[in-house]
Formats: structure tokens, sequence, C-alpha cells
């Protein structure tokens, strides 16, 4: 046989095994059918695969004696139809009835692919905001990431169906192949009554779709199924990472070897630090009095004599409680304030360091954000790189002011 001959064949195979998958949803919906399920799921696996086989077999024997061939913007079916019942009724009626077919196929995806992710959500291999039901009782964010990869495929792809088929074929009757190794193994360990017949069928099964999954990755490689080959690994590494991740979260929050403690615990001391007095730092000072008794304010003096103006105003707010002035002759705001957080946790010694609250106001427009001084946010990526690298479990609390124009 010709080489060329042989990779005729292959394609050819490969092509037609696609027009199989379809059958999966009889397997996947037996827990929908009457009881017994498994014995009227697989009547109705006969009576579709029976159709098919008739519709196959007799639209493949129309085409070869009417000579039909496709067009450039017509299918093979189509060019049928016209040919035997003419462009009237008839035509429109297979038409519609493929057009509903192909809809329904569509939606399968949708059906099938957010419970899957929530299966996969629930043991830990996906994020879980894909494991929950939405308001509408349906996992919507499996649907919504369906969808948008969905979109991306039609844009990468440009539209086109026929180079979508090898991502298809090679995902599918490889998971074909997996779920039929599954059963094999599930067989082997269980060993109940006519095992070795139930694990033979399983084993044909799975050897069968493992060589239409070689069949498919040679024959159709350059055509698309590379991708399907290689992202496969990429997102089985995802998923280990993602359950990796879960894992060590859980490990980091668990209640092992910790005892509850007896003593209540001491009010925390709370540092406000402020820019100036106004009512943001009012809002904040409200809520840090609301925690603790033991509140400080601290100020960063850039210039020599800001402070006198922010001590006047503080007294007449707070007059009982300390404001600390921390000059700042280099006009630096983050190391003055760290400093004064490491002395005053020294000198306390009580087991616990000081909660920041960090007064902040909230523009009406985004846009205004760049007209501002991020001091806030200096102040809390320092303190948040002081907590990842040296391990200062220090609360900080954001309180927002929000303005109105």
């Amino acid at each position: 046989m010709q080489p060329l001959t042989a990779l005729l064949a292959l394609q050819a195979f490969s092509a037609g095994c696609t027009a199989l998958p379809g059958i999966e949803a009889i397997s996947n919906g037996v827990p929908a059918f009457r009881p017994p399920e498994a014995r009227n799921a697989g009547k109705t696996l006969i009576v579709m695969a029976v159709l098919m086989g008739i519709l196959f077999l007799g639209s493949t024997g129309l085409v070869q004696a009417l000579a039909v061939v496709a067009g450039p913007q017509e299918t093979i079916l189509s060019a049928l139809t016209r040919r035997v019942w003419g462009s009237g009724l008839g035509h429109l009626l297979i038409q519609g009835a493929t057009m509903l077919i192909l809809t329904v196929a569509a939606n399968t995806s949708f059906a099938g692919f957010p419970r899957l992710g929530a299966i996969l959500a629930g043991d830990g291999f996906l994020p879980r905001q894909l494991a929950g039901l939405g308001d509408r009782l349906v996992f919507s964010n499996g649907i919504l990431v369906l969808a948008g990869a969905t979109a991306a495929l039609i844009v990468l792809f440009r539209g086109d169906s026929h180079a979508l088929v090898p991502l298809f074929a090679v995902g599918v009757f490889l998971a074909f192949t997996l779920s039929q190794t599954g059963m094999v193994i599930h067989w082997w360990r269980l060993r109940g009554a006519g095992w070795q017949v139930k694990a033979a069928m399983n084993g044909a099964g799975a050897l069968a779709t493992g060589i239409t999954v070689l069949v498919i990755g040679v024959s159709k490689f350059a055509q698309g199924a590379w991708i399907t080959l290689a992202l496969i690994p990429i997102l089985v590494a995802v998923f280990l990472q993602v359950r990796r991740h879960y894992r060590q979260v859980a490990g980091q929050l668990s209640l092992r070897g910790l005892v509850p403690p007896s003593p209540p615990l001491p009010h925390p001391r709370v540092v406000v630090p402020i820019s100036g007095v106004h009512r943001g730092v009012i809002v904040a000072m409200d809520f840090a009095r609301s925690i603790s008794s033991d509140v400080t304010g601290v100020y960063i003096e850039l210039e020599p004599g800001a402070a006198e103006r922010v001590r006047e105003r503080w007294a007449q707010w707070w007059p009982d409680v300390p404001l600390v002035v921390q000059p700042s002759p280099y006009r630096s705001i983050v190391g003055p304030l760290l400093a004064y957080l490491d002395e005053t946790d020294r000198r306390h010694n009580d087991g616990q360091l000081a909660t920041v609250v960090l007064p902040e106001f909230v523009p009406a427009r985004w846009w205004h954000n760049l007209l501002h001084n991020q001091t806030t946010w200096l102040i809390k990526a320092a303190l948040l790189y002081r907590r990842r690298e040296y391990g200062y479990q220090r609360v900080i609390i954001d309180v927002p002011y929000h303005l109105g124009r």
C-alpha cells in the first residue's frame, strides 16, 4: 500500500470516528431513565446505533449513486437533499432539522461541562467558584467559563468548524479511553460475578478508543490535533497545582495542634497614621476607638513646624488620645512609620503587634486617583511585604471615606 493511500485511509477513519461521540449522551444520562435505568438506556443506545447506521449507509449510498459533491458554500447533506427533493419544502425541512440537531448538540457541552467542572472543583482541582449553583440553580460560573472558551476558539479558528474537529476528536476519544480503562480497573478490584467478561468488554473498548486516539493524533496532527495533545498535559499540571494550593491553604488554616486560649485576649494597641485632621481621619478614629481604648495617632512631619497646626486640631477633637510626631528629614513617610511601629512593639513587649488603622478616602471618579499621592497604598505595601518576608502577623485595617464628587 502506498504511503499516500495509508494516510488517506487514516484520515478517513479519524474523520468517521468523530461522528460517534454523540452516543455518550445516553451513557451520561442513565440516571434520567425509568427503572431499570441501565436496561432502558441500553435499549435506547441500540435504537440510536441502528438509526445512525441506517442514516449513514443510506446517505452514503445516495451520495455515491447520484454523484453528489459538496460545494464551497453548501454541505454534502444540503446538496443531497436538493438533488432528491429540489429546493422546495423538503429541502427546507431537512436544513431546519439539521440546524435544530446542531443547536442541541452545541447545548450538550453547556449541560455537561458545568457539572464536570463542579465535580472537579469539589475535589479541589479547579477553583471553588465553579462548584456552587447560581441564582438560577445552574452552575453559572462554569457556563460563563465555557462560553468564554468557546468564543475564543471561534475567534482563533475564524469560525471554521472543520478546523475544530481534530481538537474535539482527540479530547473525546481520550476521555473514552480513560473511562473504559477505569472500568477495567473497577471490575478487577470488585471481582464479582462475571467480572472477567465485563472487564474484557471494557478492555476491548479501551483498546479500540486508544487506537482511535493514536490514529487521529497521527493523521490530524498538523491540522490541529497537536493543540489538544499539548494542552492536556498543561491542564493536568494546572489541576494538580490548584489542588496543591488548596491543600496548603487548608493545612495553614487547620486548627490541629492549637489549644483554645483560656484567658481573654487583651485589647489591641491601635496606631492611626495621619496626614492631617480631616473627615476621613475622624471616621477612622471613631472606628479605632470602638475596638480599643489604647489608640495612638502618628504624624510624619516632612517640613519643620508643619506639625503645630495638626497638634491644635488633634487636641480639639481627641484631647485624651496621644499624638506622636515623627520628624522625617529625608521626607520619607514609610520608613519613619515602620521604625515607630517596631519601637513601640519592642517597648510594650506584650506579645502582640500594634494594629494599624489606615484612613483612606475614595474618590468619586477612577481617574481622580491619579491626582492624589497614594501614601496609603505605599504603607500597605510595606506592611504586607514585612508580613510576607518576616512573618509579622500585624493586622491592617482600611477605613474608607467616600468622596461625593
